[in-house]
């Protein structure tokens, strides 16, 4: 089996928990800091090994190309007396998009994860791959994606990234139950979606990054025919898990950020704001000064 080349990013969401402001702008392109939450994506895969990315899009939509690829044209740009400032902030995208190449696929109905997942997989061409969504950003060390590799690279089945939650948050997750087979290995037994606190399985939250095999295809395509209305990645690993097939996860090492609703994503962006090394000790004085 092949190694882990290819990431695909699913970006077709309405992202109705953002409206009205989602009408206009895609949430995956929403700030954290001073980049947009896509780029935080990018830089992951990037800094994983991973050098081609598939984009599952919604039709029409033309931001993630712009962004990335387009170029400035206006030359007010190199007038402006802050110049050197805005080409090394520039330079640095077009860095990112000479290390990987971009390309797109169409879901053109928001029929689920797992259905935007199956748009791609003819672009992913039968290999094992890696799928991270923007709702989730991992501040680590080593890149979150990177962690998932090594163990894909040991046990050669789908892996799913996992974090700690404390019991109030069971029922907004999916829940595993799982068995510690290594350091921060776990062989799942059991995927349960958003349980009662006193219901859940473990502590073991599923976050939005996984590695998949060619086979997680074909059980996708299973629940299709099952379901009537959406398609979940979720439900496609459960039946595998229920065949008798070997799911691992993969409790990583760093900071799990939220991005998928309003007060997370918030959160998210003071977190990384205080760590920023231009404008954190600023904004440390600010909050002790004025709020604090």
């Amino acid at each position: 089996m092949a190694g882990v080349k290819k990431a695909i990013i699913p970006i077709a969401g309405s992202a109705t928990r953002f409206l009205p402001l989602s009408k206009i702008l895609p949430k995956e392109f929403w700030p954290l800091v001073d980049k947009p939450a896509i780029q935080y994506i990018i830089e992951e895969i990037i800094g994983s090994g991973i050098k081609e990315a598939v984009f599952v899009s919604k039709p029409g939509e033309k931001t993630l190309f712009d962004y990335f690829k387009k170029k400035i044209k206006s030359k007010k740009i190199f007038k402006s007396r802050y110049k050197n400032q805005y080409i090394e902030e520039l330079k640095k995208i077009d860095e990112i998009s000479r290390k990987i190449s971009f390309s797109k696929v169409i879901q053109r109905r928001p029929l689920g994860d797992g259905h935007a997942i199956l748009q791609a997989e003819k672009a992913i061409k039968k290999q094992s791959c890696a799928v991270l969504f923007c709702d989730d950003i991992i501040d680590a060390k080593t890149p979150c994606l990177k962690q998932l590799i090594k163990v894909f690279n040991k046990y050669r089945q789908p892996i799913i990234t996992l974090c700690k939650v404390p019991k109030q948050n069971f029922g907004f997750y999916g829940m595993v139950d799982a068995e510690l087979i290594g350091n921060r290995v776990y062989r799942i037994k059991k995927i349960v979606e958003k349980p009662l606190a006193g219901q859940s399985p473990s502590n073991l939250a599923i976050v939005g990054k996984y590695i998949i095999t060619p086979e997680v295809f074909e059980f996708l395509k299973k629940n299709a025919l099952k379901q009537k209305g959406e398609i979940g990645l979720s439900g496609a690993l459960s039946e595998m898990i229920k065949k008798g097939k070997k799911i691992y996860g993969c409790e990583v090492e760093g900071k799990w950020l939220e991005c998928g609703n309003k007060l997370a994503y918030l959160k998210s962006n003071i977190y990384l704001s205080l760590k920023h090394p231009k404008f954190g000790k600023e904004l440390k004085n600010y909050l002790k000064k004025e709020i604090l």
